[in-house]
């Protein structure tokens, strides 16, 4: 019922509409105009033969044979009579059961579900609506992103030129916009002078067709665009694009950092203020074998031991917690704390044969030089002989087993799979696993969904390209620095309301329901870096978390609820 007044409204101001209607109308008084003249010449007919009816039992006649019921209580006995009986059942097929159904469908059903469809998929949104985030296509980044934006109550809506896809989602739970992209009337009716985002994530040519169409409308919204080629970074930003991206190339570099290396050192993957959070190979230091207590790394150097990485599972960690030699430690601290680190283990070697890449696209070119960069030598496997243009390239199929040896694999401490194709990196996950079962492996999930069957599949580390670049949409979004370590565990920072109690970390229970552990908290221009169990959370305080991000909002309910 909530549809009606929307669609009568569609009704009265579409000139096709209005002219399906008349039509209608005019039909039917035509077919109500011959039932009328077939119940003149039934009385006359009747009268003919001597009968009498009221002009009720006429129309009712009319009405039974033309609709072919043929109750038989009221008959002509004359053959004039049955020749006309013939004729009104005749007229009766043709205009009431044939011509009054498609009329029907045609001018009034179609329009009236159409009207239901515009209504579902609107063409601009309310005038009240601000703060939203307007994205402008539909693909595995922006598909996180808005489930994410759902869960965060940030509103946000999807702009689409394609009735059926937009009633797709609308049906999946997406709010929706009808639109032409390359229209500037598409963002006046859907208030980009007013929003907090704009996300464009098509082609780069698309990206930049949109970025120049949103500036002629809103000259100050923040707009986030992605680059596919690094060619386009300028032209996006010339045609006012606030942030512009290379996340296939971000996402082979994200990879590339979680090669272990030729030593045990400090490997930093993200920052939040002065925190730093690095992560370190325990193979073959002393670390092996220890609990967390037992290595006295916070007494030594100051840092927190966030976690650990087993095989691509990420352990909280706790006091008891065992390193094993595959552990990896997720470490915080300052950066003279992490200096401190490599000065105790950087001199156990773990291996120094090139990392393997299976897969010589972007982001596994981007990862190529990542690794360059922390002075690591590496193997391209590339089936693609067009791309395998250097001596580091090894042509060939990944599932071969000699091109894998001619790349080095059986000797290498690390392989990163980095194709395109999530089916394609199971089965190469699934294949290094089974020929070398100490091998780290470190894969690229396109899908969010199909995280779980690498991990499944022998993956240590595995992120997704969804996953990553909705994160860096909501860093801007937010003004925070979500880190990200791989797929579901994020540094994140949670602002503890000004009502809330005064309590300790350990009073929190933070740790305990959510799995997510303080590595910081900010109060006024200070920072707290690794506080202890006993450290007291003051209203106003930031707190910084290393955990999942789908706990934030159990986190803030924690930090913010009465003693």
């Amino acid at each position: 019922m909530k549809f009606v007044p929307v669609q009568l409204a569609y009704f009265l101001r579409n000139r096709q509409a209005q002219r399906n209607i008349s039509l209608l109308l005019w039909f039917v008084a035509g077919l109500f105009g011959l039932i009328l003249i077939h119940t003149v010449l039934f009385h006359f007919i009747m009268a003919y033969e001597g009968e009498r009816h009221s002009w009720i039992s006429g129309f009712y006649w009319v009405m039974v044979v033309m609709s072919t019921l043929g109750f038989g209580d009221i008959t002509f006995q004359s053959d004039l009579g049955r020749l006309y009986s013939v004729l009104v059942i005749f007229s009766g097929v043709v205009f009431l059961l044939v011509m009054l159904p498609f009329v029907f469908i045609q001018f009034f059903l179609s329009p009236w579900l159409e009207a239901q469809s515009q209504a579902r998929a609107p063409r601009k949104l309310p005038a009240s609506a601000r703060d939203h985030v307007i994205i402008t296509s539909f693909e595995p980044v922006t598909e996180n992103l808005m489930r994410r934006l759902k869960k965060l109550k940030i509103p946000y809506v999807i702009i689409l030129n394609d009735l059926t896809q937009a009633l797709a989602l609308h049906d999946l739970g997406f709010r929706v916009m009808l639109g032409d992209l390359d229209d500037p009337q598409t963002y006046s009716l859907c208030n980009a002078d007013k929003a907090a985002l704009v996300v464009t994530t098509g082609n780069d040519m698309l990206n930049t067709s949109i970025t120049f169409t949103v500036r002629e409308v809103a000259e100050t919204v923040v707009i986030v665009a992605n680059a596919d080629n690094a060619d386009s970074v300028d032209i996006l930003q010339l045609a006012g694009a606030s942030h512009v991206f290379e996340m296939k190339n971000l996402l082979g570099r994200f990879l590339a950092r979680r090669a272990i290396g030729m030593s045990s050192r400090i490997n930093i993957i993200g920052k939040v203020d002065d925190l730093l959070i690095a992560e370190a190979s325990a193979t073959r230091t002393p670390l092996v074998g220890k609990t967390i207590a037992q290595s006295r790394l916070r007494e030594a150097t100051g840092l927190t031991v966030a976690g650990l990485w087993e095989r691509g599972k990420f352990i909280m960690a706790r006091a008891d917690s065992e390193i094993t030699p595959v552990s990896v430690l997720v470490l915080a601290g300052t950066q003279q704390q992490l200096d401190a680190y490599d000065e105790l283990f950087c001199i156990y070697v773990v291996n120094d044969e090139p990392v393997v890449i299976l897969g010589g696209g972007r982001v596994g070119i981007a990862a190529a030089r990542a690794l360059v960069e922390r002075d690591m030598d590496y193997r391209i496997v590339e089936k693609n002989t067009a791309l395998a243009t250097t001596e580091k390239h090894v042509a060939g199929s990944a599932a071969d087993i000699d091109t894998l040896k001619r790349a080095g694999l059986h000797h290498a401490n690390t392989v990163l799979v980095t194709t395109s194709d999530d089916d394609t990196n199971v089965y190469l996950t699934v294949y290094c696993r089974k020929l070398y079962p100490e091998l780290q492996i470190i894969s690229r999930a396109s899908s969010e969904h199909n995280v779980g069957t690498l991990h499944r599949a022998g993956a240590d580390f595995v992120m997704s390209y969804a996953s990553m670049g909705s994160s860096i949409v909501l860093n801007i979004l937010r003004g925070e620095d979500l880190v990200m370590f791989a797929e579901g565990l994020s540094v994140m920072r949670v602002r503890v309301p000004v009502t809330a109690p005064a309590r300790t970390m350990m009073e929190s229970h933070i740790r305990e329901e959510t799995g997510s552990n303080i590595i910081a908290v900010k109060r006024g221009g200070q920072t707290i870096v690794n506080p202890t169990p006993d450290t007291q959370i003051l209203p106003g305080d930031e707190v910084v978390l290393a955990g999942n991000p789908e706990m934030e909002t159990q986190i803030a309910r924690l930090l913010g609820e009465k003693a």
